[in-house]
């Protein structure tokens, strides 16, 4: 070698050497301060108020969205103004039919992260109508009644077992009193481009959830590629365990998979 090529490969050399010292570590992920919850059918966001507490103690700010529960686009645009209303990246979370809301809603650029709570998480196409339209054999079927202007009803006297199974009686009766209907539209909307195929996703899987198949949660989750966590709770699993709720958004508003 030449000592005009030993002069090149040299400094070639130096130079890819210190392109590699001066490249950037990884950056750990940054943490989201925002975080906005979507309800789900037949109730309104009220039942949030104890996770709200905890996230809000942990100083998280905290919107809780009051879906008309009309159709899927009226539930979109009402979530699209609160993450509108956020300073900063947002943890978008959905509880039940709340997930079909989150998976269209969020595409937004604001949203960074997604949380689904024994939720549904349907795909392109996809709306609670389809993702219930076939249940496995022996899975509990809700006691949802015949529509009634539109809209849905779960029969009250059932609504503890099927929906809030391990919440005290008193407030699982005052849930079932105090339903929010839910419109055939809304159980209709198909999501177009479900936000989890872009962004990073939790699921909190409910075990003994009478509305929502564990199984079929699972799956769903499975197929979001969801960093799953279970817990023994029924469908109101946000009601009645709070604390395993808000540990698993804080761990997703902390980028932790």
């Amino acid at each position: 070698m030449n000592a005009t090529v030993l002069a090149l490969a040299t400094a070639a050399a130096l130079t890819l050497a210190g392109t590699a010292a001066a490249a950037p570590k990884t950056a750990a992920p940054t943490e989201a301060k925002n975080v906005v919850l979507v309800h789900g059918g037949f109730v309104d966001g009220s039942g949030w108020k104890r996770v709200y507490d905890r996230l809000a103690k942990d100083g998280y700010r905290v919107t809780v969205v009051q879906n008309p529960t009309t159709s899927l686009a009226d539930d979109v645009a009402v979530v699209k103004r609160a993450i509108a209303q956020q300073d900063g990246p947002v943890v978008l979370v959905g509880h039940s039919y709340g997930g079909v809301v989150i998976s269209e809603a969020g595409t937004d650029a604001k949203v960074e992260r997604l949380v689904y709570i024994a939720a549904f998480a349907p795909d392109a196409g996809e709306s609670v109508q389809t993702l219930i339209a076939n249940p496995a054999p022996g899975a509990p079927v809700p006691p949802i009644l015949p529509p009634r202007e539109g809209f849905l009803f779960l029969d009250p006297a059932k609504f503890a077992a099927s929906f809030a199974a391990d919440v005290s009686a008193g407030e699982a009766r005052f849930m079932a009193d105090s339903q929010v209907p839910w419109g055939v539209e809304a159980l209709a909307g198909k999501v177009t481009v479900p936000a989890w195929k872009s962004k990073p996703s939790w699921y909190l899987v409910a075990g003994y959830d009478r509305m929502i198949p564990p199984a079929a949660q699972r799956q769903m989750a499975k197929r979001a590629g969801a960093s799953v966590v279970e817990a023994k709770g029924s469908h109101a699993i946000y009601v009645s365990q709070p604390d395993a709720v808000a540990q698993l958004i804080e761990q997703a508003a902390q980028g932790k998979k």
